[in-house]
């Protein structure tokens, strides 16, 4: 998909990131306590996509320490009584916004964070883009044409009837990712694999780091 003519073109795009810091912090030469933030794999697809698959086999893949944070887990946690309809909504967006501070919150701490997300909603990438510092995420399209999502979708059973194809045509309208994976002839392990490779090797300005200039332009600007 094409990148908005209002997001700026990458300016120096040799310029390679340094790794992130091992989860957790290393101790440095004077025993002090690297509190440096962890990296953000930050995945994106519609329900179906694969995005909990290419998450487990990162963990696989991947040498330093890393969490798996899915979004459905924070969404189990909640109390099973039915809500009311009206309630509802709310009560999502509630989860979504503690979602992202949760995540915010363990990369702070110096952790590595893999995120399976669905940005679904207008407003949950300008919510993360004023949370996550933006040089430390690598924000990864998973993609999947709409035949295959359906044939999942029907074939797991665990998920409304045409939930994918609901949010096929907004989960990706930012239309900017710094790699992506279509999951519609690649399995998830060769995925894991690319997005393993690509990560010492990560162009500047990232993806976040141009999404948050173009949607969050009253965000001070990131330091070079």
């Amino acid at each position: 998909m094409p990148v908005s003519a209002e997001i700026p073109s990458p300016a120096g795009s040799e310029a390679r990131a340094t790794s992130a810091a091992p989860a957790g912090g290393a101790a440095s030469a004077g025993g002090e306590v690297d509190t440096s933030g962890g990296l953000i794999i930050f995945l994106n697809g519609t329900s179906s996509s694969g995005k909990s698959s290419i998450a487990r086999e990162l963990l696989a893949v991947l040498e330093e320490p890393y969490f798996h944070l899915p979004v459905d887990a924070f969404h189990a946690m909640r109390t099973r009584g039915e809500a009311d309809p009206a309630e509802l909504p709310g009560i999502l967006r509630r989860t979504w916004r503690g979602y992202h501070r949760a995540v915010a919150g363990m990369a702070a701490g110096g952790n590595n964070v893999v995120v399976d997300h669905v940005l679904s909603e207008d407003w949950r990438l300008p919510d993360c883009l004023g949370l996550f510092p933006p040089r430390d995420v690598v924000l990864v399209g998973v993609r999947c044409s709409l035949e295959e999502l359906e044939r999942r979708e029907r074939a797991r059973g665990d998920r409304p009837a045409g939930l994918a194809a609901r949010q096929y045509g907004r989960v990706h309208a930012h239309g900017l990712y710094d790699i992506e994976c279509d999951t519609t002839t690649a399995d998830a392990r060769e995925c894991a694999r690319r997005i393993s490779a690509f990560l010492p090797h990560r162009p500047l300005p990232t993806a976040f780091e141009r999404l948050r200039a173009a949607l969050r332009p009253e965000l001070p600007p990131v330091d070079a």
